[in-house]
């Protein structure tokens, strides 16, 4: 059975909020950096007001790259936290390549923040 999480809602609320305190940025700084450099496309600040409210929301190839902008990450990192979100893992998939440095980036950066986001899903799923 595939294991699925609000991985890219979370890895955004992680970064991204009102309370900038612990490394997070203003709605209004990332609205400026997230920007997909492929096509141009940029998220409205209410469609990240809703990524942040945990509303739902449609993910496309070119909000993932405008979140990666963004956030200052590796586009494959936020694909994996996407594929995550609405497909989800097998246990094995987990293990190596970009779904494997999500889980290590959501236990090492910016800091607690996400290492408790990690622990909290290891001790759920037991990885």
């Amino acid at each position: 059975m595939a294991q699925q999480r609000d991985a890219l809602t979370q890895l955004v609320q992680q970064h991204v909020g009102t309370n900038t305190g612990a490394g997070k940025m203003t709605v209004v700084a990332f609205a400026s950096k997230a920007i997909d450099p492929a096509s141009g496309y940029r998220p409205s600040t209410g469609l990240i007001g809703k990524i942040l409210q945990g509303a739902s929301y449609r993910i496309t190839p070119q909000l993932v790259g405008a979140i990666a902008a963004g956030l200052g990450l590796p586009r494959e990192i936020v694909a994996a936290a996407a594929h995550f979100q609405l497909i989800g893992y097998e246990q094995g998939e987990l293990d190596g390549g970009a779904p494997a440095q999500l889980l290590q980036r959501l236990g090492a950066e910016p800091g607690d923040a996400e290492r408790a986001l990690a622990e909290k899903w290891q001790s759920e799923t037991g990885w």
